[in-house]
């Protein structure tokens, strides 16, 4: 494989792009981010979307693979134009259902003298390269190209039966690919290679291309793993086009590799690559699809933040980089992050319910069917705690304190070490200053000015040993909304008996 020259050639008017995964494990971050580009590039230009499943393998194939990729698409907001639970003209949509349309294909290949029958074995291939002083694994050396009726009669009397191999032209094979250019193909460097399987299964060689023909597929954004293949698909294409099931070429297009620790690919066993890992830790939609749209393309040199509907306004696929994309989870949350802070707060308290009933914070998972204290807890505690979570996930650990009733929290062990000698005192003056304030005066800023008084001025503590200890007992963590904004949600009785709680364990 060369590249001859950085030529990216013009898009179709009309673009048909697809995604077509197989449905064999958890949907992972690569197959996510080649959704979102193609739907991307769908909606930039007006175009369609075809989602169509490749279901042809039968041991790794699951259909609780196949309703996770669905429940990911959904969730994320990916929409398609033609394809599954949609419907359209080009179906069935599933290649477990297409089993009739790939046979009568291979059979006009086979009668057109495109394919042909090849009885050879992996063992013989093998042995025939070692006595010709090649690599054993160098590859099928199209032994079977020319073989006789007669020949072929004796291995079938043999009990062979023969697998089905495209004849690929001894020619240099060239294309303008979207993203990296002109890229070709030495003659000779790819080999005849099987379509269908000896017990008559059509492979991912066959029915992808002849799918994309049918369908009309005028636009393939893919993967860079899948770009070996391109000059295999090609020359299907042209033998689809002689038989007149398809009607043009399509533009292909390699997307970069997804990087992750070190210089490894990132692998669909990573933690990292799991989908339902982020949803479940608290990534929003925006967040994580914003992202996944960095890996690889860029809206502009100096900006990272952006809407799925500014991504449809400037989305070129051939603005792809080729050079391969590294995913960071600390940016990823940090973007994600930044995307919780634009949501209304409304918005923000709906979509961390779940997360607040997983933790076991409130007693329902859905904003509606929470008690009336608890939505105006978390009413109060949004301004606090939007801004300063990155992750939905994270919320719960944020206003547990804010929701719970208990009079003693228990601190975590780095909240315990924030605690010196002087807590006991500290915490002995704040109870007796926060006893003298009026409920009716329990209020934010004047809970800050009392302790002020009381603990730095009068007492003379720095406000990080004055406040840290009243923190811990209000929250029993290192980290919690704004200590006074906190104070006047929980209220004046259970405030003081939160110090007092921390002061009896100390």
């Amino acid at each position: 494989m060369t590249d001859a020259e950085n030529t990216k050639p013009e898009l179709p008017k009309n673009v048909r792009v697809r995604f077509c995964p197989s449905p064999t494990g958890t949907p992972h971050v690569g197959m996510i981010r080649t959704a979102l580009f193609n739907w991307a590039e769908a909606r930039a230009t007006g175009g369609k979307l075809v989602f169509r499943i490749e279901d042809t393998d039968a041991v790794r194939d699951s259909e609780e693979s196949y309703n996770q990729i669905l429940e990911s698409l959904r969730w994320l907001g990916i929409d398609w134009d033609e394809g599954i639970d949609v419907g359209g003209p080009h179906g069935p949509y599933r290649q477990s259902e297409r089993t009739a349309i790939y046979k009568d294909v291979a059979a006009k290949l086979l009668e057109a003298g495109y394919a042909y029958e090849s009885f050879s074995t992996p063992e013989e291939i093998k042995e025939r390269n070692l006595a010709a002083g090649r690599p054993a694994e160098f590859g099928y050396d199209g032994y079977d190209r020319n073989l006789t009726d007669e020949q072929k009669e004796v291995f079938r009397a043999e009990g062979r039966k023969p697998a089905l191999r495209l004849r690929m032209p001894d020619e240099d094979i060239a294309f303008d690919d979207l993203i990296r250019g002109t890229i070709e193909f030495k003659a000779g460097s790819v080999p005849d290679y099987v379509i269908v399987r000896p017990n008559g299964d059509p492979l991912y060689t066959l029915t992808n291309p002849v799918d994309d023909a049918m369908m009309e597929i005028n636009v393939v954004l893919r993967g860079e793993d899948l770009l070996s293949s391109t000059p295999r698909q090609i020359v299907l294409y042209r033998y689809l086009m002689e038989l007149g099931i398809a009607k043009e070429m399509p533009l292909f297009g390699h997307m970069p590799y997804v990087m992750g620790q070190g210089n490894k690919k990132l692998s669909k066993r990573d933690p990292e690559s799991n989908l339902f890992n982020h949803r479940d830790n608290g990534f929003i939609r925006e967040g994580l699809l914003n992202y996944l749209a960095l890996l690889g393309w860029s809206i502009a040199p100096d900006r990272d933040v952006f809407s799925m509907d500014e991504m449809i306004e400037k989305f070129d696929v051939r603005d792809v980089k080729a050079n391969p994309a590294r995913f960071d989870i600390d940016k990823a949350i940090s973007i994600n992050a930044e995307h919780i802070r634009m949501l209304e707060p409304e918005d923000f308290l709906r979509r961390s319910v779940p997360y607040l009933h997983r933790d076991g914070v409130v007693g329902a998972d859905d904003w509606d069917a929470l008690t009336d204290r608890e939505r105006e807890v978390l009413t109060a505690a949004a301004p606090l705690v939007q801004p300063r979570v990155r992750l939905l996930g994270e919320v719960a650990g944020m206003v547990g304190s804010l929701l719970s009733t208990e009079e003693y929290l228990e601190p975590a062990d780095d909240a315990k070490k924030q605690l010196k000698d002087s807590a006991g005192e500290v915490l002995d003056a704040a109870i007796a200053a926060l006893e003298g304030v009026d409920e009716a005066d329990w209020k934010t800023d004047n809970l800050h000015e009392t302790l002020n008084k009381a603990l730095v001025e009068e007492g003379g503590y720095k406000p990080r040993l004055a406040f840290g200890p009243v923190r811990v007992a209000m929250s029993g963590r290192r980290v919690s909304p704004p200590l006074f904004e906190s104070m006047e949600i929980v209220g004046k009785p259970i405030t003081v008996a939160r110090l007092k709680g921390l002061r009896a364990h100390l």
